[in-house]
């Protein structure tokens, strides 16, 4: 399916990624942070991913739906295209795909945030009122937890924010290294009349979820234990929420507010789940489990894979992502950032760094066992001309063409079938941990038993750039298959310097039962999102 839009052909090939995901960490540039874009090269901009009209942008933080319109607070440089200057930027929609700026919404003010305003997260109390939880950068750059409300209430748009005196709430403690501790959580009411929330921190190379409860939202008391921890490096960005599960007397795809956990019905029938950003590789992980609210416990599904190469969140360019629950059509909304930088010269002259990922619906597999996500059915609306294609036989080594539109930005499903999974290779156990490494290893040209098979997107009429978008399968010991995705843009373009990085990550699919893999793939310009579709 595709939305039309000038040029650049669709190919589907049995095709006979390199590199290591680029690190996003935020290098300072003094000199240039400041520098103001006097151009912006709009041809480069995306055409339905969320961006500012200019320069630096990173996390997305504090999502939610208030008086009829969704807002967006994100981390943003107000002058420049390199990381700097970070303030809260705002802007509102009414569908979640249009969006307009307005003015920002946090920014360094008060001793306790003088030296910056990072990431945190929204919580809807009670009665109705949003409040902002953030970390701020203190005089002696300690990282403290502040609070924010919104200055007038009966403004939909909620421009302006009050920071109150008694600020900051939350404080590291003796046990809390002071230069890594930020990010609160959306907090959540338990049963027992107390607000609680998690921190990101570290200790060494032990990443943690600071717990904390209050009853007031005001006086916060650290709990006797984190909520979870793990041997990963610091934990930035924690998301903690609840997920219906199937079965239950609300679908499984419906979305839980927090909100709702205070009634033990609801909290009978979800599950939790626990996101982390890994600082020191740039990946989110996550877990599924049970959380006790008694005593304060979460515990991972037994047989759930907990460690830094368990379930990614997500296998591309996407980082200090957070969700949040939206009322009126019951889902959970997950937002993420990639990073799209290339080198300081580029941006500076393109006018900008950074977008948002397309927004998506989060839910809980029918097995219990994963997450699914799903483009919001607002992109839907974007739609224009249909071309389909199908009962196609593509033998080893060829391609084809999917002509009768020419775009730069499409909306394409593929599924393909595999006759002979038998002839697929055996697969490495030590593979397992280094996904990127087997797609430098094995990339689009290199002929395997079942694969590589795929897409080209983004290709010239030549070939001679084009992006990979490609699966091979492997066997297990067992019966059982492994599912390798790619998405190698190595030759996505002639220009040396380009930020290009490849992606890749063993897909939880079981391919034996129908012989069958496909996915959807988000085409604008320069920027490829991609989504597996299991059956």
């Amino acid at each position: 399916m595709g939305m039309a839009s000038a040029a650049a052909p669709l190919i589907v090939s049995l095709l006979y990624c390199a590199a290591l995901a680029v690190h996003a960490s935020h290098v300072v540039y003094p000199e240039l942070q400041s520098l103001e874009a006097t151009e912006v090269d709009k041809e480069l901009r995306t055409g339905y991913h969320f961006q500012p009209p200019k320069h630096w942008i990173n996390g997305s933080k504090w999502p939610m739906y208030y008086k009829g319109l969704y807002h967006l607070f994100y981390q943003y440089n107000p002058k420049g295209a390199v990381w700097g200057n970070i303030i809260w930027a705002h802007s509102v929609s009414t569908d979640l795909i249009d969006w307009v700026a307005l003015e920002p919404g946090i920014y360094p003010s008060k001793p306790f945030d003088i030296n910056g305003c990072w990431s945190g997260s929204a919580t809807i109390l009670p009665n109705g009122v949003p409040v902002i939880m953030y970390t701020g950068i203190d005089p002696n750059d300690r990282q403290v937890q502040n609070v924010a409300y919104p200055a007038n209430l009966s403004d939909p748009f909620l421009r302006k924010w009050v920071k109150p005196d008694y600020n900051p709430i939350i404080n590291p403690d003796r046990g809390i290294n002071a230069s890594a501790f930020r990010d609160p959580t959306t907090a959540w009411y338990g049963p027992d009349g107390h607000w609680r929330l998690v921190v990101g921190s570290k200790e060494n190379m032990r990443g943690i979820a600071v717990l904390y409860r209050s009853r007031d939202f005001r006086r916060w008391i650290k709990a006797h234990h984190s909520l979870h921890a793990g041997l990963t490096g610091m934990w930035e960005c924690p998301d903690f929420y609840p997920v219906a599960v199937p079965g239950g007397r609300r679908h499984h795809q419906n979305g839980v507010d927090t909100a709702e956990l205070h009634d033990s019905t609801v909290a009978a029938e979800v599950k939790y789940v626990l996101k982390v950003s890994l600082d020191v590789t740039r990946y989110e992980y996550y877990t599924i489990g049970w959380y006790d609210h008694a005593k304060d416990r979460y515990t991972p599904d037994l047989d759930f894979p907990d460690n830094d190469y368990g379930l990614r969140y997500d296998y591309g360019d996407f980082y200090a992502s957070k969700s949040f629950f939206d009322p009126v059509k019951k889902r959970r909304v997950l937002w993420g950032w990639a990073n799209e930088s290339d080198t300081v010269p580029d941006d500076r002259n393109k006018g900008w760094a950074g977008i948002q990922a397309i927004p998506r619906k989060i839910f809980l597999s029918r097995s219990g066992r994963q997450l699914i996500q799903w483009p919001v059915e607002e992109i839907k609306s974007l739609r224009a001309k249909h071309v389909n294609v199908s009962n196609k036989a593509v033998k080893s080594g060829e391609f084809f063409k999917v002509g009768g539109f020419k775009s730069v930005q499409s909306d394409v499903e593929a599924a393909f079938m595999i006759k002979n999974l038998e002839k697929a290779e055996k697969f490495n156990a030590s593979w397992r941990t280094d996904a990127q490494g087997l797609c430098k290893k094995l990339n689009s040209h290199v002929k395997g038993g079942v694969g590589p098979f795929g897409l080209w997107l983004l290709a010239s009429d030549d070939l001679k750039e084009r992006t990979a978008v490609f699966f091979r399968v492997f066997k297990n010991n067992d019966t059982s298959y492994v599912v390798l995705m790619c998405n190698d843009p190595t030759r996505s373009s002639f220009e040396s310097q380009i930020y290009r990085p490849t992606f890749a990550g063993f897909v939880n699919v079981d391919i034996s039962k129908t012989k069958k893999i496909a996915l959807r793939t988000l085409v604008r310009d320069h920027k490829i999102y991609i989504e597996l579709v299991t059956y």
